[in-house]
């Protein structure tokens, strides 16, 4: 590998790692969804929630007199006492009963597994990158370039998994829930798919062999790289 295809492939890297970094993020906390159920009686509390791939956490907050257009419980940035609880159908025992009775289990345990896969994959394509700086193998970086790309298409999978699993929950006659916004986890998952899938693509681009500067000339003939 010469310098300036190097140097190309570590600044690469570097975003990739950006985006790989925004991935842990986004499937360690609990900050994809927030949700507020109607509020009928002011200078009291009332009980929003936020949650994320395995966990859900309930925040009481004090309510004051709203606005004619305010109608949810929140922010959730409010003061309050907060209790989080893992998913059941992750720890057998612990109480989620939003998740239970208004969300489809499946939903919520088909966003984990992708989110999983997601991980995985960029783990993998950060090992062949990391592999591909030795000599004579920068072969490993058209694997580790589709090992990126994976890892963003899953995370943006997950992401429209776990959109349809708010919506219905919603949308659900059986839940007390009337607003959400999604927040900050999400915005983390949302971004590592650009970077991931981007830069990803960018990556098999500069692993590619060059190409012929002439029509008459092919791939085979042309000049070795030094």
């Amino acid at each position: 590998m010469d310098d300036s295809k190097s140097l190309k492939v570590r600044l690469t890297f570097c975003v990739l790692l950006v985006g790989i970094s925004l991935l842990f993020t986004a499937v360690v906390t609990d900050h994809w969804a927030v949700l507020s159920p109607k509020v009928e009686n002011y200078n009291t509390t009332c009980e929003a929630a936020h949650f994320g791939l395995w966990r859900l956490c309930k925040k009481q907050i004090y309510v004051q007199q709203q606005g004619p257009k305010e109608k949810g419980c929140g922010p959730i940035s409010l003061p309050g006492e907060q209790t989080c609880s893992y998913f059941k159908h992750f720890t057998p025992g612990q109480s989620s009963e939003i998740f239970e009775v208004t969300t489809q289990k499946e939903y919520s345990i088909s966003a984990a597994a992708i989110a999983i896969f997601s991980v995985g994959f960029a783990i993998i394509g950060t090992i062949c990158v990391l592999l591909s700086f030795q000599k004579k193998r920068d072969y490993l970086l058209k694997p580790a370039s589709m090992f990126y790309t994976f890892a963003g298409l899953c995370i943006i999978i997950s992401v429209e998994v776990m959109r349809q699993s708010v919506k219905r929950m919603i949308d659900s006659k059986e839940t007390v829930w009337i607003e959400y916004s999604y927040s900050w986890s999400f915005a983390c998952a949302c971004a590592s798919f650009v970077l991931l899938f981007i830069f990803g693509i960018v990556l098999l681009l500069i692993a590619l062999p060059r190409f012929p500067q002439n029509p008459w000339e092919t791939c085979m003939d042309a000049e070795p790289e030094h």
